[in-house]
């Protein structure tokens, strides 16, 4: 059976790094058929540093929230660019209706910090790749305020060795890089991390929320 979301909500996504505005296509197409608007922002890390994105994301946002009420779907470094962007928007700004982080580390990633001082990653990654390694600039990206729902991936590596050592994760982060006492629910899903953004079952989470219906399946 569809569900049913508030009329009129448009839902922005904010894909994650190395990633485009087309894999939350998947994604979006679901909300659309449930009644949403839909958009998309997209970024280079390869040409742009941190701030420029997050102030040209911030510059979206503000238009958004002078057209009504609106949802951010942000996809590992995706989230943290909402988080960023939402610091800096004017006194008085429409808040986001609910904000949903897929996979979107909190503070500095154990993956980034293991390739920080690779050639390729610094080239390909830059100053978002260096950002996601420091834990001192990832402190200084503030907490959301509206409502945030957490979606985690769990199909990720079993090892007992390794960055993860038998922690639950996604195949790019673990649960505990991505948990926060301000995120108000969670969702678990068998969803490896670049997936996350194309999984039906992020879409129905997204929905159900929405629709005020509070489940994990």
């Amino acid at each position: 059976m569809p569900i049913e979301t508030p009329a009129a909500l448009h839902a922005l996504f904010v894909h994650g790094m190395g990633r485009s505005p087309l894999s939350g296509w998947p994604m979006l197409w679901h909300l659309r058929r449930a009644g949403m608007q839909t958009g998309t922002f997209g970024y280079a890390t390869s040409f742009e540093s941190f701030p420029a994105i997050a102030g040209r994301l911030a510059a979206r946002i503000s238009h958004l929230a002078g057209q009504g009420d609106y949802v951010l779907i942000g996809h590992s470094l995706g989230g943290v660019l909402i988080r960023a962007a939402l610091g800096t928007l004017p006194a008085g700004t429409r808040q986001p209706h609910r904000v949903f982080l897929l996979g979107s580390p909190i503070g500095a990633s154990r993956l980034a910090k293991l390739l920080h001082d690779q050639p390729l990653y610094r080239l390909l990654t830059r100053d978002c790749g260096q950002l996601l390694a420091s834990e001192q600039r990832m402190q200084h990206v503030p907490a959301i305020s509206a409502p945030t729902t957490g979606i985690f991936g769990v199909r990720g590596i079993a090892a007992t060795r390794g960055p993860f050592a038998g922690e639950a994760n996604d195949g790019v982060v673990a649960v505990a890089e991505i948990s926060a006492a301000w995120i108000v629910d969670e969702v678990r899903l068998p969803v490896v991390h670049t997936l996350l953004p194309a999984s039906p079952l992020v879409a129905r989470a997204i929905l159900a929320r929405l629709a005020g219906i509070n489940s994990n399946s």
